[in-house]
């Protein structure tokens, strides 16, 4: 399960949404952005861009909508006689998070 340790312990500063989106992109390979593909049929090992689309608090938890933007590719393409030779897509997906105040312990929902 991911943890975002350092994110909750941001929680209630200004800085909150910048350790947040340091530690997402940091964690990527945690994230089901694989399943989050619209034009691609694997991701590609290159940073994202996270944005916050929004943040509540909630009793226990803290809720977060997050944007995630990706580079996907297309198995199979790029050969030798392709007229495409880009073959990496840009992927974007949103993600709903919910953050456990105490453990830091992080449940996370594909929304698109």
């Amino acid at each position: 399960m991911l943890t975002l340790g350092k994110a909750m312990g941001a929680w209630g500063t200004s800085g909150f949404d910048a350790v947040l989106k340091e530690e997402l992109a940091a964690h990527a390979d945690q994230l089901p952005l694989q399943q989050g593909m619209a034009s691609s049929s694997s991701v590609v090992d290159a940073p994202v861009t996270v944005l916050i689309l929004g943040v509540a608090e909630l009793e226990q938890t803290v809720r977060v909508k997050a944007g995630i933007f990706y580079r996907g590719m297309v198995g199979g393409c790029a050969c030798a006689n392709d007229p495409t030779p880009e073959s990496e897509n840009t992927e974007y997906c949103e993600l709903q998070l919910d953050i456990d105040k105490a453990s830091a312990a992080t449940e996370v929902t594909l929304l698109t």
